[in-house]
């Protein structure tokens, strides 16, 4: 799918759809997986009056936990707002916060929402709680529980009648 940027947000475009997936081959190389992207792109002008596009995305992403190494289910549910710029010194002199992206005739849709997808995914995936970690702390909470053997030495030195 290909939308001509600035003609799209002139004319308030909008593009509802799905991407598979197995489109999206960078999100392979982070690891993520997905079964797929739902996501709404409209056009329109911001605040500022700029011609800008907003990107809607859901999906499932499967991540790679850093702790445990264990798969991590992450619900994206994402909005952003980007201004469409004419040139790459305008994106590179802003001092703002504002998200820009370079206009083009032919803005290649998939690689615009798997570039939002990317920058929506967390940079270190992890669990909460690991359940690697739930099991050390149970473990640790036995062996706290565990009698030491020189607390029983301890407790035959102070019996009565013994000194």
């Amino acid at each position: 799918m290909v939308i001509d940027g600035l003609q799209f947000a002139r004319k308030s475009g909008e593009l509802v759809g799905r991407i598979d997936g197995a489109q999206l081959t960078r999100l392979a190389e982070i690891p993520c997986q997905t079964k797929e992207v739902l996501f709404r792109v409209v056009g329109g002008a911001n605040a500022a009056g700029k011609p800008s596009l907003t990107v809607k995305l859901i999906g499932d992403m499967k991540l790679v936990c850093q702790r445990c190494l264990a798969p991590l289910l992450f619900p994206l549910s994402v909005e952003t707002e980007l201004e469409l710029s004419r040139n790459l010194d305008e994106i590179e002199g802003a001092d703002d916060d504002i998200d820009r992206v370079l206009a083009a005739r032919e803005m290649n849709v998939e690689d615009l929402v798997e570039d939002e997808v990317i920058l929506a995914l967390p940079m270190i995936p992890r669990h909460a709680e690991c359940l690697s970690l739930v099991v050390d702390k149970k473990l640790d909470a036995q062996v706290e529980k565990q009698v030491s053997p020189f607390g029983v030495l301890n407790s035959l030195r102070k019996r009565p009648g013994r000194r």
